[in-house]
């Protein structure tokens, strides 16, 4: 009987070890609150510092990061390469199994300072429940990419609360720099830029179909079609209070029309601070007579006409040449006037 008591002592006060961890309830992991957030802001990158680079999704040869990898030298940083660059299990950096392996010890090592997906392509969904954050959450670092890596942009953000950053990726830097385009050369600095902890400053000329206003809050987003898939899980995204930014490539507009009402009719337009549209390659119809019959600008204005925050258009951010750095989980101050746009850090 006495034995009987104290293994149940023994197991309440291990149960409320587990309850007093953050994110923990009886019922296991839980989203963070929604609003009033306070983000975590890894330690920025000096000289010397080890960026990671890994492929959690599409495979890519070691001779393709090349560029990447001689740049982020050149800007002072150390370069580790994981396991599965060079990889390749059909449209995979390896199988999930070793994706889930090479990116874990990259979470878990100190020395690493941050972690550059090495492309885009689809997979990170595949490895994300498998991940543990608990060394992370120890010693944070920042988590680089776009595109697939939305996912992990979300899911950070979401369950963690810390701050990554959305950029271009090993595959977009220029393998001849004398022959790149100048936006192509400021887009692939201005990772630098964020690495190093500058304040981010974006400017640009005024659309005509924008909402004009000013808004502040915690910036957030990515991908659409990416955060339309994690609606629903561990991973979905939380707008309320917040500066939401999407951007999509080869979708049929009646496609971006339908991920734009799945915005709408999940609540998460609604409680928005700011709505910022970036890149969208639209995919045209196959058959003139399946046009859609709305434009890009008609699909969103139409979902966001009730609302009364600031929405721009044509932001320099997705899957094109103009992709600059965001920092997603960090407040922004945006600024949509007659006279132009801003789009700045918060201190």
């Amino acid at each position: 009987m006495k034995e009987s008591m104290m293994n149940r002592k023994k197991f309440l006060a291990a149960a409320a070890t587990v309850l007093s961890l953050p994110g923990m309830t009886s019922k296991g992991a839980i989203p963070r609150n929604e609003e009033d957030d306070i983000p975590v802001i890894p330690h920025y990158l000096r000289k010397g510092d080890i960026i990671g680079i890994a492929a959690p999704a599409g495979y890519i040869t070691a001779e393709e990061i090349q560029p990447a990898v001689k740049k982020m030298g050149e800007w002072g940083f150390q370069i580790r390469t994981g396991s599965t660059i060079g990889k390749r299990d059909f449209t995979f950096a390896g199988t999930d199994q070793e994706r889930i392996t090479d990116f874990q010890q990259m979470l878990d090592d100190p020395g690493i300072k941050a972690i550059m997906c090495a492309r885009g392509g689809y997979g990170a969904v595949r490895i994300i429940d498998q991940l543990r954050w608990e060394k992370f959450k120890q010693h944070p670092k920042w988590i680089i990419g776009f595109s697939d890596a939305t996912v992990f942009h979300s899911h950070i953000n979401r369950q963690l609360g810390f701050a990554s950053i959305h950029s271009k990726m090993t595959n977009s830097f220029p393998e001849d720099w004398d022959k790149a385009e100048p936006e192509q050369i400021e887009t692939v600095y201005s990772i630098e830029k964020a690495l190093r902890g500058e304040t981010m400053h974006y400017e640009l000329t005024s659309h005509p179909r924008n909402n004009n206003g000013i808004a502040e809050g915690v910036l957030v987003g990515g991908n659409l079609k990416t955060l339309e898939s994690l609606a629903g899980s561990q991973s979905d995204i939380r707008t309320r209070g917040k500066i939401l930014f999407v951007e999509d490539t080869g979708e049929y507009l009646y496609s971006i029309d339908r991920m734009f009402w799945n915005l709408k009719r999940s609540g998460k337009l609604s409680g928005l601070k700011g709505l910022v549209i970036g890149g969208f390659k639209i995919k045209p119809s196959e058959d003139p007579e399946e046009e859609f019959g709305k434009d890009l600008y008609e699909i969103v204005l139409e979902k966001v006409k009730e609302y009364s925050y600031p929405v721009c258009f044509d932001f320099p951010v997705g899957h094109q040449k103009n992709n600059y750095a965001l920092k997603c989980g960090v407040q922004h101050r945006l600024s949509v006037l007659q006279k132009g746009v801003t789009l700045d850090e918060m201190a």
